[in-house]
């Protein structure tokens, strides 16, 4: 399950992270995007102790959407040491995300 925390920036909180963070830039109008959510559930479960996974509501936070160029819902963005280092959009299986995230955990 995808982790609520308050921070005051986006930044602070990628940087005070210790594993990569998967942000799954996504609306709660979104279809896709609650299809999505038990398979991130599942990726976290797998990759528990690798990744960190948060959730980003575009229509509460949409400078940071247009800061990240988010165009689709949802787009999942890996950052690793603060940086945006992979991109996923749309819905796949856990496994294909697995897949693309490994090479950067």
């Amino acid at each position: 399950m995808a982790t609520k925390k308050q921070f005051n920036s986006f930044e602070d909180m990628l940087s005070a992270a210790e594993h990569p963070v998967l942000v799954d830039f996504y609306a709660s109008w979104c279809g896709p995007c609650r299809m999505i959510v038990p398979i991130l559930n599942q990726v976290q479960a797998l990759l528990k102790g690798k990744l960190q996974v948060v959730k980003i509501d575009t229509d509460a936070y949409p400078q940071l959407a247009s800061q990240y160029d988010i165009h689709a819902l949802p787009t999942l963005v890996l950052f690793k040491q603060g940086e945006p280092v992979n991109r996923i959009e749309g819905v796949l299986p856990a496994e294909s995300i697995i897949d693309h995230l490994r090479p950067f955990l």
